[in-house]
């Protein structure tokens, strides 16, 4: 027997989703985070920080509560001006090392294990709270100032793609606004991707395919059997279908393995770095869940559900 909707919304909104108390704590210490950085750039630099943004999973009301295998993320793109635009990659790089260095004067009781460097970020980690903060740095986009535009910079190959924050946060807000489901369907297939340990598959990924199918498909049918639509579509596919949106006005030729076109950007393949061996990893666990979720639902067993989503799985009071 299938799940009901009420049972699937009772466990995201029971189990998977951020609760008000936590959102709120985690928005203050980011807050704190945001108004010191500022203040410090200011003071310390000739950089301009022309605007600052929540971004990622954190603002788009699709992150999953803390638990051992559900980190807590939040991005914070600091838009930056007065970055020599051709040097941008090299000042980038200077610029992240200056961040992490002002995040640890900012916090000197933490050990320096909790500041990092990443590929597009500075990063913190509050171990009290589970919460982990990336700090984005891009350039502003001085044709399109105030839109939201900018370059962001791979610090270990120096590549550069354009993004735009408050875009792809007003994308998931359309679809929101065409299926009330659509966020609950989201952290149901991101608490999948942490159980099964798939990590190539990223958060924005996941949104984007969830996305792709409502626009092709509609909002029509169960919570349960939309999740098994994910799932079949993902094994049946194998990621080969080149995933755009009604957003991108034209279609660069991308030689990847998984090809899911930035609905804000047509130049940026946001699945460029699967690679063939994950890409049917992905695909045949994508398959393996289908049939599981499958069986569980003839069976009306809850217990075969806990396979696909761990011990934590629960639709009843």
């Amino acid at each position: 027997m299938p799940l009901s909707n009420a049972q699937l919304c009772r466990y995201d909104s029971e189990v998977l989703r951020l609760p008000p108390d936590k959102r709120e704590e985690y928005r203050e210490q980011v807050e704190r985070l945001i108004e010191s950085l500022k203040h410090n750039i200011a003071s310390e630099t000739d950089i301009k920080v022309t605007n600052v943004m929540k971004a990622g999973s954190f603002a788009k009301s699709t992150i999953l509560r803390k638990t051992s295998e559900d980190p807590v993320d939040v991005d914070v793109v600091f838009y930056l001006s007065g970055v020599n635009g051709d040097a941008a990659a090299l000042e980038l790089e200077e610029i992240n090392e200056m961040i992490c260095q002002m995040l640890s004067d900012a916090y000197r009781n933490k050990p320096i294990s909790d500041f990092k460097i990443q590929r597009k970020a500075a990063t913190v980690s509050f171990v009290q709270t589970g919460l982990k903060v990336d700090v984005v740095p891009v350039i502003e986009d001085s044709r399109r100032p105030d839109s939201g535009y900018g370059w962001q910079f791979d610090l270990r190959d120096g590549s550069r793609v354009q993004t735009c924050a408050p875009c792809q946060i007003e994308f998931v807000q359309k679809r929101k606004q065409k299926d009330r489901h659509y966020r609950t369907l989201v952290r149901l297939a991101k608490k999948w991707r942490n159980h099964a340990e798939l990590e190539p598959l990223k958060s924005f990924m996941i949104e984007l395919i969830m996305a792709y199918l409502l626009d092709r498909e509609g909002a029509e049918g169960s919570i349960e059997t939309r999740l098994q639509r994910f799932l079949l579509y993902i094994a049946q596919s194998g990621l080969k279908e080149k995933i755009r949106f009604p957003e991108n006005t034209y279609m660069k030729q991308f030689s990847d393995p998984v090809v899911i076109v930035d609905p804000v950007c047509d130049e940026n393949n946001i699945a460029s770095r699967i690679t063939e061996s994950e890409r049917e990893e992905i695909a045949e666990v994508a398959q393996n869940t289908w049939e599981t979720l499958n069986f569980a639902s003839v069976e009306n067993d809850y217990s075969i559900w806990k396979e696909i989503f761990g011990p934590r799985f629960q639709v009843e009071n």
